[in-house]
């Protein structure tokens, strides 16, 4: 294991002449198909996952028992695959039953409890809150709507409280803000969105209307977004306070910028990030930010529904200096795509093209239309995509972005090296270790540590005494 200092200055000679850095070597990843629905388990899970653990919940609209929806769980290996819940039947002309139907909002865990949303069903027909123990025992309706809401995306929880919106419903009827206690009490309209202007053209008001995307909490601060109304009929950026108190209109869309910011919001120290379903120098769809005062709204990037993807389904998420999300079409197939950019738009890169689907019911193998929230796990993204897999009903997917380690024989030596950083991911916590045996290895660190050129980790070895294995290490 010794390395003569000498071999150390040629090192970059040798991995320029061995072209051991690829622009490919620096967005490699590795995708993996975690589970394909199949209608009797889930059709359409549009709602964002949420991770506790190694086990992954979530939701699907339609399939299961009854056809309608489900509650899932699965490990981020892909095993152990749970419908913990099948939404019952509706029927009547209102399309009533004891516990929801088509949930299409995401969950939020507390504890060994899951709450969620789902916008048809309930004692009126007009969607419920729910909760259910990660276990699949105990669901409990815990609140069934009296009035028309469409959709309800989805809830964020503070304490004993949990926070949500209604598209519509509401005094006026275009959409609310509410909280409601986690047993079910104490149901509370914190604000009405007001009636439109519809003889203004465009209709217009002065808050929004329709707000779709969850909300997001902030000390006893909720921001949200609308995907009507505000000046231009386009939708807007808010934030109220949680008693209700504070309505603030942060930001007005308008459609030569981004509009229509029905994915929500992403809160990252003083700044806001979103994503527009539609607008921007294309009308495929933009991300932006503002700051948490509405000052200094950015377009970051426009989506030209080509490559780079189009209508952005959900929310990006920060992670450091980097944005992740998804988007629902485009890409080299057309079936949608994964992204990172730079916090301030730069940087913008494709991490993954979901493959073309075919046959009548829309199959491949990854999955197509993501359309849930990405998040992270060391450095793995988890997510969903609506359609596509072995049936046509949708998938759970990840992409994972461990460092690759490339060994090349050259002579009488070996060449270790593995990149610095990775889609936004920074690898200098990783070291290389080898051992003489799989059987029962023995891991020990490599030593003398690699040498950094440009943008790679090397280490340069002679092939000679003991064989040994090598893997990286964090």
């Amino acid at each position: 294991m010794k390395i003569r200092v000498k071999n150390l200055f040629l090192l970059p000679m040798l991995i320029t002449g061995l072209g051991l850095v690829p622009d490919g070597r620096l967005t490699a990843q590795s995708f993996t198909t975690l589970h394909s629905f199949d209608g009797n388990d889930g059709v359409y899970p549009r709602g964002d996952l949420v991770l506790s653990g190694r086990t992954l919940y979530g939701t699907a609209r339609a399939g299961g028992s009854f056809g309608a929806g489900t509650v899932f769980s699965v490990n981020t290996e892909g095993t152990s695959f749970t419908n913990l819940h099948s939404f019952t039947a509706t029927s009547g002309a209102m399309g009533t039953n004891s516990d929801g139907s088509n949930p299409v909002g995401g969950l939020v865990l507390s504890g060994h409890t899951l709450y969620g949303t789902a916008p048809n069903g309930g004692h009126s027909g007009y969607g419920t809150v729910f909760k259910i123990n990660t276990d699949g025992t105990g669901f409990t309706t815990l609140y069934s709507f009296d009035y028309f809401t469409y959709e309800i995306f989805g809830l964020v929880l503070s304490s004993n409280i949990l926070y949500g919106t209604t598209d519509l419903g509401g005094s006026w009827g275009y959409g609310s803000v509410f909280a409601l206690n986690t047993d079910g009490t104490g149901f509370k309209i914190l604000h009405n969105f007001p009636e439109f202007c519809f003889f203004c053209p465009p209709s217009t008001n002065a808050e929004g209307g329709y707000p779709l995307a969850p909300l997001i909490l902030s000390e006893r601060t909720l921001y949200g977004t609308t995907g009507g109304g505000g000046d231009w009929d386009h939708g807007t950026v808010f934030r109220v306070n949680t008693d209700g108190t504070g309505f603030t209109n942060l930001h007005n869309f308008s459609r030569d910028g981004a509009s229509d910011p029905n994915a929500g919001l992403t809160l990252s120290g003083d700044v806001l990030y979103g994503a527009a379903l539609v607008g921007g120098g294309s009308n495929n769809g933009a991300i932006f930010s503002t700051q948490t005062d509405g000052t200094d709204f950015k377009a970051l990037h426009d989506f030209t529904g080509g490559s780079d993807g189009g209508w952005p389904g959900a929310a990006p998420f920060v992670q450091v200096n980097t944005l992740y999300g998804t988007t629902t079409y485009g890409g080299a197939s057309g079936e949608g795509t994964a992204f990172k950019a730079n916090t301030d738009g730069t940087g913008f890169n494709n991490l993954y093209h979901f493959t073309l689907t075919s046959g009548p019911y829309g199959t491949n193998s990854d999955g197509a239309g993501p359309r849930s929230k990405l998040i992270l796990s060391e450095k793995t993204l988890y997510g969903t995509a609506a359609y596509g897999g072995m049936s046509g009903a949708g998938t759970v997917f990840s992409l994972s972005f461990r460092p690759q380690l490339t060994i090349i024989p050259y002579g009488a030596y070996v060449i270790l090296t593995w990149p610095t950083n990775n889609a936004g991911f920074d690898y200098t916590g990783f070291i290389l270790q080898s051992a003489t045996n799989l059987v029962s290895p023995v891991w020990s660190t490599v030593s003398p540590g690699p040498v950094i050129i440009g943008e790679e980790k090397a280490v340069f070895n002679p092939i000679s005494g003991t064989q040994r294995f090598y893997r990286l290490s964090e």
